[in-house]
């Protein structure tokens, strides 16, 4: 008997129990898709985290006012806030030569107004340096200039998620927006930069510091300074440097007793990334369970086929078909099974990964495609393995009396 009368009678097997056949690969089709989609979250929640990061410059640095260290005030001489003066003294030539610029920040929610529209938003008070610091390119109108800052003017430059909500579709610039109480003119609007899902980027109202801090916050402590290195490669000697500088400043002699905090946007990018591809792998891991029940599932179908069809492996090997044939038979009905589950798996998953999950859009990894397909058929072949040798090892005499 050739291979392709043997690939025959294996199908035959298959399509005379339909229903069996269907639940066997609707175990293994499930695996298969949880593994990808699952793979493709978990990559793109790691797309979306990196993205929001990047949107502020892989060369920028985040300095935090508040107590981070384990230390608390003890050996603290006196508790200092993050002040201009500080934003002033990280731009030193002779001590931060790879800081570019320091622009101070300030945030007061609030709550904006136009006409009938209302948004309740961040108000950022800061310097004209602010957007290039966050790579927030002006799409019309004019950024926020050093002369609004001198003189405290109302003006403010809005995001596209807040042009939408006070404005629809109509022109805001030179309108007024009345924002905690304050009105403000409108002179320019930030590009889109999108929403990753967990942070929207266009959602930002940006004003002069000088403004907010008289009309919202009051002078008390920055929020943060943003510190631009002059490139990505020196953003740890421009911390390092920040560091020093602000130790002197504020009188700590400890990483413990220090009364802010340094975020490097470089490092912070590398530690979220391994973070989410740990918990990736794990999603994964928890998916090919499931093709593990699958591949069980391949195993008793099998062994109950081979036990119905006894009698009929006994005529053939009765009529001269080898011990190879049988188990050739018998190893192409599971890998079928297997192939054809593991297929409309993969299928079923690329449609899924196309609709966004709690905000996130599910990027495919090709690797998990892949390789959820092969273990599909290696499943197949190796549960199907030990079904295929009991049916070619049943001895003839034996079979032909198998009621």
């Amino acid at each position: 008997m050739n291979i392709l009368e043997t690939i025959r009678i294996g199908l035959q097997g298959i399509a005379a129990n339909k229903l069996r056949s269907g639940l066997t690969m609707l175990g293994i089709l499930i695996g298969v898709a949880a593994v990808i989609v699952l793979m493709a979250i978990g990559n793109g929640a790691s797309v979306a985290v990196t993205s929001s990061i990047e949107s502020l410059g892989t060369n920028t640095l985040t300095v935090r006012h508040g107590t981070f260290g384990g230390g608390g005030e003890s050996g603290r001489t006196q508790f200092k806030d993050l002040t201009v003066d500080d934003a002033v003294a990280l731009v030193d030539p002779v001590l931060a030569p790879d800081v570019v610029s320091a622009t101070p920040v300030v945030s007061a929610a609030a709550t904006c107004t136009y006409g009938g529209s209302s948004y309740d938003t961040s108000i950022t008070g800061t310097w004209p340096s602010y957007f290039g610091s966050t790579n927030s390119d002006i799409a019309t109108g004019t950024p926020l200039t050093t002369d609004d800052v001198v003189n405290s003017r109302r003006s403010i430059v809005l995001g596209q998620t807040v042009i939408k909500e006070l404005f629809g579709e109509a022109d805001p610039l030179d309108k007024v927006v009345t924002c905690g109480g304050v009105p403000f003119t409108v002179v320019g609007t930030i590009e889109e930069k999108g929403s990753s899902g967990f942070l929207d980027a266009d959602d930002v109202a940006v004003a002069p510091l000088s403004t907010v801090q008289s009309k919202l916050t009051g002078y008390g402590s920055l929020d943060t300074i943003l510190v631009q290195a002059a490139s990505s490669e020196v953003s740890t000697a421009a911390e390092s440097e920040i560091t020093s500088i602000l130790d002197q400043r504020h009188g700590t002699t400890s990483e413990d007793t220090r009364d802010y905090q340094v975020l490097n946007q470089a490092s912070l990018i590398s530690t979220v990334q391994d973070t989410i591809g740990i918990f990736t792998v794990l999603l994964g891991a928890v998916a090919a369970i499931s093709l593990l029940v699958g591949g069980i599932g391949i195993t008793n179908i099998m062994l109950v086929t081979v036990t119905e069809r006894t009698r009929e492996i006994g005529i053939r090997k009765a009529i001269g078909a080898r011990k190879s044939a049988i188990m050739t038979q018998f190893l192409i009905e599971a890998m079928v099974l297997s192939v054809i589950g593991g297929g409309i798996g993969v299928v079923l998953a690329l449609l899924v990964t196309r609709i966004s999950v709690a905000g996130v859009t599910p990027v495919i990894v090709p690797s998990s495609v892949i390789g959820a397909f092969v273990v599909s058929v290696s499943i197949g072949l190796f549960f199907g393995s030990y079904p295929a040798n009991r049916a070619a090892s049943l001895r003839p005499i034996e079979a032909l009396r198998h009621e």
